[in-house]
């Protein structure tokens, strides 16, 4: 094919329009596949909504993928993107290409047997750079992760032929970060190691990309359950934010996080601007899959924020019950102490009565009799008089002594209502 005419063709088409900048890209791309040649032009930019070049080479590679979901097309790929994407926007280039076409094949995983058989072909034509390598490892270790299978992710990353292949490339923050995604959904690792491997790939700096925070969040959020899940996702998905104000799916990530901490408010207000950037164009960004992933979301916070209003009331209805019960419970018992007071005082009075009473009657039989003399009389009133003092005063003291008031010991009783406790 003709690659000046091509390139015209493509250069030709106005930015503003997307529609037809879309058809005249998808064209060309249908044409380079059935003519069984790659796009041969060059690509100098990282601009996947304007650079018509790079939209039309992406085009041909998505078609290619989904004909043959290998590592070889990815070696292929990978070949064709060392060759003809400049290096400043390879980077950038490769990480999107290598993770999205991974998974709109995630249906494709290969078995081990391909994969060393593929292996081999491609080690011996990446002897050098293992840039080759690099690509096919991120392209396979992208369907693992679209799958959440960890432990093969993790494994595959660690041992396989093909990410050894790839030299120094190991040591890429992305590698990193797909490594931190595994850890965070494996059972057999622990989220202390999964942290660590995350701090590693989020503290890269300028190498760290958009691919490797989206990869990072991802892997808090699939994680298995531990503790501050939510706060963790929630402070880096806050920094992505900051630093991708306009990225649909890191505001997402923001309103899980916020989910996950109870903050439904802020969860639905993330979930509602990130529904409101997410763009309805685009093959790889599946939008309706991501539209219903929002919304699903968005409904999950409001049942949750429904839930909390009406647990909030109930636990103020509660608390305003048992203030009721407890004051209740406090007039019962003032009542009760009141009750009791007259009765103790009752007693008492009639116990001095009964004593007077008797003492009166006594002391008048013992002054009437004359056979007595008048000494003995005085010292039998005064001995009567005595006894009945000390009665008195028994009877007094012992029902003090009983209805004395007893101060609550350190165990609750168990016959108290809970308000009255």
């Amino acid at each position: 094919m003709d690659s000046a005419s091509l390139a015209a063709r493509l250069d030709g088409v106005r930015g503003g329009d997307s529609r037809e900048l879309d058809r005249v890209c998808e064209e060309v791309a249908q044409e380079l596949v059935g003519a069984g040649a790659e796009p041969p032009f060059d690509v100098v930019s990282a601009d996947f909504a304007a650079d018509a070049r790079l939209i039309c080479a992406d085009r041909y590679w998505r078609l290619r993928f989904l004909q043959v979901p290998d590592v070889r097309t990815a070696a292929a790929c990978a070949a064709w993107l060392g060759a003809h994407v400049a290096a400043g926007a390879r980077t950038e280039v490769l990480e999107k290409w290598s993770l999205g076409y991974a998974f709109i094949t995630r249906d494709t995983v290969e078995s081990a047997a391909e994969l060393a058989e593929a292996t081999g072909e491609i080690v011996t034509r990446d002897t050098a750079s293992g840039d080759i390598a690099r690509f096919a490892t991120l392209y396979h270790a992208g369907k693992l992760r679209a799958n959440f299978c960890f432990d093969e992710l993790h494994t595959f990353l660690e041992s396989s032929l093909l990410a050894l292949a790839a030299g120094p490339h190991r040591s890429d923050p992305l590698f990193t970060a797909l490594r931190a995604f595994a850890a965070f959904g494996s059972r057999a690792l622990t989220a202390e190691y999964a942290t660590g491997l995350l701090d590693e790939a989020w503290g890269a700096g300028a190498r760290r990309t958009r691919h490797v925070v989206d990869v990072c969040l991802n892997g808090i959020h699939a994680a298995a359950p531990f503790d501050g899940q939510g706060e963790l996702l929630r402070s880096r998905a806050q920094e992505a934010v900051t630093e991708y104000p306009a990225d649909h799916l890191f505001r997402f990530r923001l309103a899980c996080g916020q989910y996950l901490c109870g903050a439904h408010d802020e969860a639905l207000a993330s979930v509602e601007r990130a529904l409101a950037l997410l763009p309805a164009v685009g093959s790889r960004g599946s939008h309706r899959l991501l539209q219903e992933q929002y919304l699903g979301l968005r409904t999950t916070v409001l049942d949750a924020r429904l839930r909390a209003g009406r647990e909030a009331e109930f636990q103020r209805r509660l608390e305003e019950r048992d203030a009721e019960h407890r004051l209740r419970w406090e007039r019962l018992e003032a009542e009760l102490r009141q009750a009791r007071s007259s009765a103790v005082r009752a007693v008492e009075l009639v116990a001095v009565f009964t004593a007077a009473i008797a003492f009166a009657v006594g002391s008048l039989q013992v002054t009437l009799n004359g056979a007595i003399p008048l000494r003995d009389r005085l010292w039998l009133i005064t001995a009567l008089g005595a006894g009945l003092a000390v009665f008195a005063l028994l009877v007094v003291g012992g029902t003090w002594l009983i209805t004395r008031p007893v101060r609550p010991s350190g165990r609750r009783s168990r016959n108290l209502p809970p308000s009255a406790r």
